[in-house]
């Protein structure tokens, strides 16, 4: 068996406009973010205790944060796409699950999601790009 490890980032409040809406149509309150990380197996079993030996991901939230308060967007496959190039500027990770969704998608409930996995390969291609 392979070893792997990761970090999952749940639940994470994006503040963001995304989409146009007409007058009648139900505007979202909130865009919710979910990422599994995929990373080092040494970043996670650690020789010691300490920061340094650790993925942070305190910078990697505020960096999500304040990308999403980037002006506005049509969809939420753009705001997706660009945290998959936000994510690939880091080596440590090596594949990525992104999970965005917006609430209420339909007369105040439910919610409307994408989700979008890159392996390896795939985010090897995306760190390749310019």
């Amino acid at each position: 068996m392979t070893t792997t490890s990761s970090i999952e980032l749940k639940d994470i409040i994006l503040n963001t406009n995304i989409g146009t809406y007409g007058p009648n149509d139900p505007v979202p309150d909130h865009h919710v973010l979910d990422l599994t990380l995929q990373i080092d197996t040494e970043k996670v079993l650690i020789p010691q205790d300490g920061m340094e030996h650790v993925f942070d991901y305190d910078p990697l939230i505020a960096n999500l944060k304040a990308l999403a308060q980037t002006g506005h967007r049509e969809t939420q496959e753009w705001l997706m796409s660009q945290i998959a190039h936000l994510c690939a500027q880091r080596p440590a990770i090596q594949t990525i699950e992104i999970y965005l969704r917006k609430f209420p998608a339909h007369q105040g409930t439910g919610s409307v999601g994408v989700r979008l996995a890159l392996d390896k390969v795939d985010f090897a291609r995306l760190r390749a790009q310019p």
